[in-house]
């Protein structure tokens, strides 16, 4: 049994412009913090909770309490819904199939590793028509770091299955997924095109589509992967 571990925004669901839009706007009306730096990869940790810790202790010297943390992700999960029930989130091509796919099949299991926080993970993917809560999952409620969500992602993938996996990849579309995936000793296969493409490629990714709307390219790139585990 192969282990396929999934990020969501921009790997599931085409929701990376929007959620940034949304935490740069929830950062200004909760907490009145303006310009902020929406390049997410040039902080500590790429994550909701690494990075509203990380501009917190920036701008006022001290970290977040536990209430500053539920006002503001509830805040900014509020804005998600809003922007939702306008038109409903589209996922990556081919995203919704692939995931029945594998998690129908005999050879194969799923799991998601997510830098946002789990309500907003589970609200994009329904809009976009998947389940989040169909497979075992960590995210930036477990830790600010990805590596720490990655680790908690397989082991709840080990738990709920009740055996060790072959071997494990991960999906993802940032910088972010790829550095985390090398220092874990994971093999990397990105989503992204152009600029994206390029960079995830230099990072370290063993393999990079723009989506999976050609299945058969996808699949033959995850059997070379789980065969040479």
């Amino acid at each position: 049994m192969h282990l396929v571990m999934f990020d969501i925004d921009g790997t599931l669901t085409e929701t990376g412009k929007i959620d940034e839009e949304c935490f740069v706007r929830s950062l200004a009306e909760v907490c009145g913090f303006a310009d902020v730096r929406a390049d997410w990869s040039s902080y500590k940790h790429a994550t909701d909770s690494g990075i509203f810790h990380e501009i917190c202790l920036a701008r006022t010297g001290q970290s977040p309490s536990v209430a500053e943390i539920s006002r503001f992700r509830q805040h900014f999960i509020d804005l998600l819904t809003a922007v939702s029930s306008q038109g409903a989130f589209a996922p990556i091509a081919g995203a919704r199939q692939l995931l029945c796919d594998l998690a129908g099949g005999v050879e194969h299991r799923v799991s998601l590793a997510t830098g946002g926080w789990r309500d907003s993970a589970r609200l994009k993917m329904a809009s976009a028509g998947m389940c989040f809560d169909d497979h075992p999952a960590a995210s930036a409620d477990d830790a600010h770091d990805r590596e720490s969500i990655m680790r908690l992602s397989m082991q709840r993938a080990v738990e709920r299955h009740r055996g060790s996996f072959a071997s494990t990849v991960y999906i993802g579309d940032g910088v972010w997924d790829a550095r985390a995936c090398r220092a874990l000793g994971i093999p990397f296969i990105g989503i992204g095109s152009g600029v994206r493409a390029t960079r995830l490629t230099s990072e370290g990714a063993v393999r990079v589509f723009q989506d999976y709307s050609d299945a058969d390219l996808f699949w033959e790139s995850l059997d070379e992967l789980t065969q040479a585990a």
